[in-house]
């Protein structure tokens, strides 16, 4: 069986890529967990962002994003001391600036799917890379969704930030051609 190269690192990108890694996701909780742990993978790699997921999820009350919100200065001091997670003080404040960001954004566009998928029309985008190496660090979509992203208040969402979201939440297909689950995402509903 053929995977991304990239997935080949460890067994927990493996089962990443193989369960989770592209396939179209509307849930706004989950989009918001994504949304937490690529600002927290900044800088890193997203195979220790991976090993600590599940640590994320008890520090941060299961990504609930109104919870998150309203955390306060001995909430951060607790973050900072919780060797399971990136004790980052800006990441960790990001997370609760970036929930607040989310509940507004939420409430303007009655769910952040329907924000988000706007990026691309609502339709994930069925890219056709044949390596690894052709696959961009950012596109014209992520720049846009990082400007937009920024005016309403989110940190750690740049462009490059913003191209692995859309490629985590199945906004784009990029698996590489030759990869197992190339066609099944690609014949999967949005």
């Amino acid at each position: 069986m053929i995977r991304c190269q990239w997935a080949l690192a460890s067994q927990i990108e493996a089962q990443y890529h193989d369960t989770e890694w592209g396939i179209p996701l509307h849930d706004d909780r989950k989009l918001f967990e994504f949304l937490l742990l690529e600002g927290a993978q900044a800088g890193l790699s997203w195979r220790t962002i991976l090993n600590k997921r599940d640590a994320y999820r008890l520090a941060f009350d299961d990504f609930d994003a109104e919870k998150i919100a309203a955390y306060d200065a001995a909430k951060v001091q607790q973050l900072l001391s919780n060797s399971g997670i990136v004790r980052n003080r800006l990441k960790i404040q990001a997370a609760i600036l970036n929930a607040q960001a989310f509940l507004s954004t939420q409430q303007t566009f009655a769910s952040f799917d329907a924000y988000i998928w706007q990026f691309i029309g609502g339709i994930p985008k069925q890219n056709a890379w044949q390596k690894h190496s052709q696959i961009p660090a950012f596109s014209a979509e992520s720049e846009q969704m990082s400007r937009d992203l920024q005016k309403r208040g989110f940190k750690f969402v740049g462009k490059t930030i913003c191209y692995a979201y859309m490629q985590a939440v199945g906004m784009v297909n990029d698996h590489t051609t030759d990869c197992f689950r190339y066609p099944q995402l690609s014949q999967m509903p949005s």
